[in-house]
């Protein structure tokens, strides 16, 4: 009886290459992951020339919101009034709370 090729194929540097890709790709991951996540309640970009909220400081607010951050804090962190805190808040609840839509940052 003759050896087939595949008897005597060594599984382990394919086993080792993929568990290097697998590692790279996990490392990846967490650095995307950290860059999409944040986001800064301080920045200039979130507030128009007349001081009114872009679409973009009104993702952070709801985003800060989806924190279960207070109005009050909200305020605070986007030096806006309390009254905007609770505008956008009311906002943020009306387009579904934690459970809306996502809109992309920067």
């Amino acid at each position: 009886m003759t050896a087939k090729p595949h008897d005597h194929f060594d599984p382990k540097p394919v086993l080792d290459l993929i568990a290097s890709i697998e590692a790279d790709l996990q490392r990846l991951k967490g650095l995307v992951e950290q860059q999409v996540e944040k986001f800064d309640p301080a920045n200039p970009h979130n507030k128009a020339p007349d001081g009114k909220l872009t679409e973009e400081g009104v993702e952070c607010c709801y985003r800060l919101f989806d924190e279960g951050r207070s109005r009050y804090s909200v305020a605070q962190q986007m030096k806006i009034s309390f009254a905007a805190a609770t505008h956008r808040f009311n906002s943020w609840r009306k387009a579904g709370g934690p459970k809306r839509q996502r809109a992309l940052m920067g």
